[in-house]
């Protein structure tokens, strides 16, 4: 894969009030972060917040907000006051930390903006400042490519209190680190991968990216086929050591201006239709074609990808996922050990709940013992399965502390 471009980085991630994300804290997030969990523990909803945040940029915080059920059921249940959701990040390493926050409450008419903010520390000393500040609707904003605390704000009204002032203002090139934001988070990708979608049969024409769910992966060969066939063969090359006697993946045009997928087996002289070939061989096409990406998404999200996958193909794939981490952030979520056991500690939280039933998380290298265990041989999701971590146990229903097994 190519060598690591400047791509913007997730450093930091507070969430309150969403749903089971009562009081979320993550610290030290890595280019590679994976979320492991017993079922009900939270991932999904770590997963959805990026989700909602994207979808607050790309269709706007209304339709968002409804597709999730309104505060009643988004909010975490016995709370009050917004929901709010803080990312700390640095456009490139060596670019000061922004930290973004964004507080949504609901009226009378609906959900609102009760508060947005940008800020930043420019140099190692001296206090935060904030060069983006709104709340419902109105702020101020300093403009410029190193915003500082002498220079002029300006006065902002948006043309309602349900729009998203980075989102706007981002769009005018004289609000630069604003822009670079807005970019970031519509870039983000999100998959939600289905065998049974890329089983389509979709109108020709070759695209550049992978869809949500996958229906567009003929699309997506086509396209690596006709402006990138160095990296379709990468990925086949790749593909074929996974899927034993696997020699050919193809895109073929119908006469009524479809797209067919074809795949080749040895020694069969015919190719077989993709809606033929298994769930785990079309899975993992999906997911090579999203790592090997040549101008991958800034922000990867990929949720279980064990499902339909032979356990022996996920610590390869773990690799790969950190491998293409030097040219994205991925996000990945999983109750899978045999992925987890192709990671590193620093690059997985385990997720409980609490007794009150609210998710809490720990990084598996905070939790005693697990680095030494690793260090004599041990690998990460045995460890897990096997009930050496202080929480997340996969046998217990929360997951909660415990005595780990030593």
């Amino acid at each position: 894969m190519p060598e690591q471009n400047h791509v913007p980085r997730i450093e930091y991630l507070r969430v309150q009030n969403y749903r089971a994300l009562q009081n979320l804290e993550l610290k030290k997030i890595a280019p590679l972060t994976v979320f492991l969990g017993p079922n009900g523990s939270g991932k999904s909803t770590i997963f959805d917040v990026f989700a909602f945040l994207s979808e607050c940029f790309s269709v706007g915080l209304r339709k968002a907000w409804d597709r999730r059920g309104r505060f009643r059921e988004l909010r975490t249940r016995d709370a009050e006051g917004p929901i709010e959701i803080e990312l700390k990040y640095r456009e490139k390493p060596s670019s000061p930390l922004i930290t973004y926050h964004l507080a949504i409450d609901e009226g009378l008419h609906g959900a609102y903006v009760a508060s947005e903010w940008l800020q930043w520390r420019r140099g190692q000393r001296g206090k935060p400042f904030r060069f983006l500040d709104f709340q419902s609707g109105a702020g101020r904003v300093v403009s410029g490519d190193m915003p500082d605390e002498q220079d002029q704000r300006i006065d902002e009204q948006l043309d309602s209190p349900e729009m998203l002032a980075v989102n706007t203002l981002g769009q005018f090139t004289r609000h630069p680190r604003v822009s670079a934001l807005r970019r970031f988070i519509t870039g983000w990708y999100l998959s939600y991968l289905t065998a049974d979608q890329m089983r389509a049969v979709p109108e020709a024409g070759p695209q550049e990216r992978l869809s949500a769910t996958g229906d567009n992966l003929p699309n997506v060969i086509q396209y690596l086929k006709e402006r990138h066939p160095g990296r379709l063969e990468e990925i086949l090359a790749t593909l074929s050591q996974r899927v034993p006697r696997l020699e050919k993946v193809e895109s073929q045009f119908l006469a009524d201006g479809r797209l067919l997928l074809q795949i080749k087996d040895a020694p069969f002289e015919r190719p077989i239709l993709a809606k033929f070939a298994s769930d785990g061989t079309l899975k993992m096409l999906a997911y090579l074609s999203l790592l090997y990406d040549p101008d991958p998404p800034q922000l990867v999200g990929i949720e279980e990808p064990e499902n339909q996958l032979h356990p022996r193909l996920l610590p390869e794939l773990a690799e790969e996922c950190r491998a293409a981490s030097a040219r994205t952030q991925l996000m990945v979520t999983t109750h899978s050990p045999f992925f987890v056991n192709g990671l590193r500690p620093e690059e997985v939280w385990v997720l409980y709940r609490d007794e009150r039933g609210y998710t809490q998380a720990r990084r598996a290298a905070d939790m005693p013992g697990v680095t030494e265990f690793m260090a004599e041989g041990a690998l990460l999701g045995h460890l897990w399965a096997e009930g050496y971590f202080d929480v997340g146990d996969p046998l217990t229903a929360l997951g909660g502390p415990r005595y780990p097994q030593r």
